[in-house]
């Protein structure tokens, strides 16, 4: 039997949370039903959901800052929902990290298409290949990376840091383009958290000899990533 999907839901609103529950129950769900943000983020600690529906206004913050902290340490789909229609609140909602944004009033079956299609985007491609560069394995369909023969452990954002400069070995990728890809456009100019990272990456998957190094700096440019140290 196919375990049934969990989804965290929250939304301070008694009769909207009831219908959102209802639904997602009726097509097959298993729904994780909380009222505030605070709550959201304990829920999706202690046991973390496949995909996540977020109000974007809550009485202790919001579905955006939600979905910031969610996005420190997850990749799970995340749908915003709101009143609001407005384009600029699409776009922090997007920026963020949200996979997508439905505004309220909103189609239960519309609600539970775009569950389905944002689930299926995460779900790795079966011809996604394992990347080899000297010890470092890469494997994109398990989202996992190995030294060695070994796991090694990356955060959500070291894995895309890797993933992004491993797929394009070779290519100097600026700044700018790996912030945008990994964290959004919101983040283009903040070098400094990319150097932090790109620093936190080094020294799980290199050895401490500089000289042998897989990322290279361009300084005041960007990195690229060299198959052979």
């Amino acid at each position: 039997m196919t375990a049934r999907a969990r989804v965290l839901v929250c939304d301070d609103e008694a009769q909207i949370l009831r219908a959102l529950r209802i639904t997602l129950r009726d097509a097959g769900f298993d729904v994780m039903p909380v009222a505030t943000a605070g709550e959201a983020l304990d829920a999706a600690a202690l046991r973390p959901p496949d995909a996540a529906i977020l109000d974007l206004v809550l009485p202790d913050g919001d579905g955006i800052e939600i979905t910031r902290s969610l996005r420190g340490w997850s990749r799970l789909p995340i749908i915003v929902l709101s009143a609001s229609g407005e384009e600029e609140q699409k776009v922090r909602a997007l920026e963020a990290g949200a996979d997508d944004y439905v505004t309220k009033p909103f189609s239960p079956r519309e609600l539970v298409a775009r569950l389905h299609a944002v689930l299926r985007r995460a779900r790795p491609a079966a011809d996604e290949p394992v990347l080899h560069a000297g010890d470092i394995e890469l494997d994109l369909p398990a989202r996992a990376v190995r030294r060695a023969g070994v796991d090694v452990h990356l955060t959500p954002i070291e894995y895309r840091l890797l993933a992004a400069l491993m797929t394009q070995p070779g290519r100097l990728l600026t700044h700018r383009a790996l912030l945008t890809e990994v964290w959004g456009p919101a983040y283009a100019e903040d070098v400094a958290t990319l150097r932090t990272h790109i620093g936190n990456l080094r020294r799980k998957i290199e050895p401490a000899d500089a000289a042998r190094r897989h990322i290279r700096t361009d300084a005041g440019v960007g990195y690229r990533f060299a198959p052979q140290p």
